[in-house]
């Protein structure tokens, strides 16, 4: 869509590491990180792209032509970054999540409280219907993070249907893909199908995830090519009902183990002050403040741009 020089490349790759790293904590969505660094609706024009005229461009003009009306640059350079954090920087937070989680969760937490603002001045016209909009996201949003996981379900036609809703709703910004997998009670499944290399199940899921992808990708764009400002409300809404989910104070009520790792399902927020243990309250509003300021950086250098 746009020429763009080695540098802008290596940008973009630096914002899909940005995504994958938020993908890995569940509760944060990298299509949030994908908005804030002013890529999303380049991402999903792009997914667009994917359709039988592409394949007939392929066919009678050649490779070149068909590329460059995928916008095979952009994405190149988008799912590099994304798989070089998945498989390097999502170990580092995975570790943060397990031994830093109150300093992890107040960066995010600044991060996304932030991308509220930002993605509602997006809005050209504020309207009654829009703040309606805004109001249902933000109840989705929440609702569906409170809702308790199922059991573990390793049916294929089930995979399938998983891997088409956990990554629509990873490019929704607010809603993580990775806890929609825990609700869905696919993750144990898919967790140890990657560990085991179960081919057929991996396929299944990532066919499911293509599927997911394409045809979510199609409504999104009709979305903001006809509803623009209804969609960035349901959009910003969608943010700001997970935030309770990302508090970096909580008690937890209940917890449920998958494979090796022990995930929360049930919990609570709580004060600061009610914290029992290392409260590092200092640390974490600092590093709330940094996450809120970074987007209103990131805003002006994009604008500088």
């Amino acid at each position: 869509m746009e020429n763009r020089n080695l540098l802008q490349y290596f940008i973009i790759t630096l914002k899909g590491i940005a995504m994958g790293a938020a993908d890995v904590v569940p509760g944060v969505s990298g299509g949030t990180i994908a908005f804030i660094s002013g890529i999303y609706e380049e991402l999903v024009s792009s997914i667009n792209n994917i359709n039988l005229s592409l394949f007939q461009t392929l066919r009678k003009v050649g490779f070149k032509a068909a590329w460059k009306q995928l916008n095979g640059n952009f994405l190149l350079a988008l799912f590099l970054g994304i798989f070089i954090s998945l498989f390097s920087l999502a170990t580092l937070v995975s570790w943060l999540l397990e031994n830093q989680p109150i300093m992890l969760w107040s960066f995010f937490f600044g991060l996304v409280a932030a991308s509220i603002f930002f993605v509602g001045k997006a809005i050209e016209k504020w309207s009654f219907i829009t703040i309606i909009a805004l109001i249902i996201g933000a109840a989705i949003a929440y609702f569906i993070t409170t809702l308790p996981p199922n059991e573990n379900i390793d049916s294929l036609p089930y995979l399938f249907l998983s891997g088409a809703i956990a990554v629509c709703a990873m490019i929704l910004p607010g809603i993580s893909g990775a806890f929609i997998l825990v609700l869905l009670g696919s993750y144990k499944t898919i967790l140890d199908a990657v560990h085991e290399r179960d081919i057929k199940i991996v396929l299944t899921v990532a066919l499911g995830a293509i599927f997911g992808l394409l045809s979510f990708a199609r409504l999104l764009k009709w979305m903001f090519k006809h509803y623009k400002n209804l969609t960035l409300a349901v959009l910003t809404g969608f943010i700001l009902g997970s935030l309770p989910k990302i508090w970096p104070w909580k008690k937890v009520l209940e917890t449920k183990t998958f494979g090796e790792k022990i995930i929360p399902i049930s919990e609570e927020n709580i004060s600061p002050f009610a914290f029992e243990g290392d409260n590092q309250l200092l640390f974490a509003v600092v590093l709330a403040i940094v996450g809120f300021s970074l987007i209103f950086i990131l805003e002006k250098v994009a604008s500088k741009e």
